[in-house]
């Protein structure tokens, strides 16, 4: 018992057993690797057995959604084309899109008071302690250890999390603090004069260097104002699917001069930087 304490107390102040957990992470991902295949083989027979009128209609529906998103497209490159044109006038900075890779959820954490869970990639993959987390809705959490294959994102649920937000519609910034229930984030921080209502729509700010801004966390579900209390209690329902997600993107915030349309050509793709395989551009 005195050597786990001790192990405990090194590892959690000084980082001693990091070199350890990322060897024995590697020799047991052969493990979690096998574990996993007969759900991988369920899923692929359920899809082979799928039938011809499913998939017909999956198909159908695909196309009109494909339809749709291509109209949209072109409304977000004339919205696009007229920021650059406002920002080139304010004299701001120019920013493209974020580098972003794909993973997916292989374990969930079975400690009831920790909301976290395990993706399939790793520090091979570049990812890094600290890396922000989405799903295809919203923020989801960050990173908190990395081993070569494997990564464990802590929820922005987990009572240990803490993110800088603010509200989209006036901009007032405020910190959001997980609530160690998966569909609950609360705003301590607020004073009972703080302009802030229902239905408010909470994005990331950027500050704290952890967070790309502009990204959507949360929405404000309820709002209680106290006589004779300083602070308001506010709670919100976070957008991100924490309970249902599989796919996760994790984001690199990439800032780089603006390219001129000779300079684009020659580069071949206009404003964007090349990624290696298995990472895409976010617009």
């Amino acid at each position: 018992m005195i050597l786990s304490i001790l192990l405990m107390v090194l590892d959690h102040r000084f980082h001693q057993a990091e070199t350890l957990r990322s060897t024995l992470s590697v020799l047991t991902y052969p493990i979690q690797f096998l574990a996993e295949i007969p759900s991988d083989v369920g899923r692929w027979i359920t899809e082979a057995l799928q039938s011809r009128h499913d998939l017909q209609e999956t198909n159908h529906r695909l196309l009109r959604e494909n339809l749709k998103l291509h109209a949209e497209l072109q409304q977000l490159a004339a919205l696009q084309a007229e920021n650059e044109r406002l920002r080139d006038l304010l004299g701001s900075a120019y920013k493209i899109g974020n580098r972003v890779l794909v993973a997916e959820l292989s374990a969930m954490d079975l400690d009831p008071f920790r909301q976290q869970v395990m993706i399939n990639k790793g520090s091979r993959s570049g990812v890094f302690e600290g890396q922000a987390v989405l799903d295809a809705h919203a923020v989801m959490g960050q990173v908190t250890h990395v081993s070569p294959m494997t990564a464990t994102v802590l929820l922005i649920t987990d009572v240990e999390h803490s993110l800088p937000v603010q509200v989209l519609r006036n901009g007032l910034r405020t910190i959001a603090v997980g609530s160690g229930r998966i569909n609950r984030l609360e705003l301590p921080y607020l004073p009972n004069n703080a302009d802030i209502r229902n239905d408010d729509l909470l994005v990331t700010s950027g500050l704290g260097g952890k967070f790309p801004p502009g990204y959507p966390v949360a929405r404000i579900v309820e709002v209680k104002r106290q006589p004779g209390k300083p602070f308001a209690t506010v709670t919100a329902q976070p957008l991100a699917q924490l309970d249902r997600t599989r796919e996760v993107l994790l984001v690199w915030e990439i800032s780089v001069p603006p390219q001129f349309p000779e300079q684009e050509e020659a580069a071949g793709t206009p404003g964007f930087p090349l990624s290696p395989e298995n990472e895409t551009e976010a617009p």
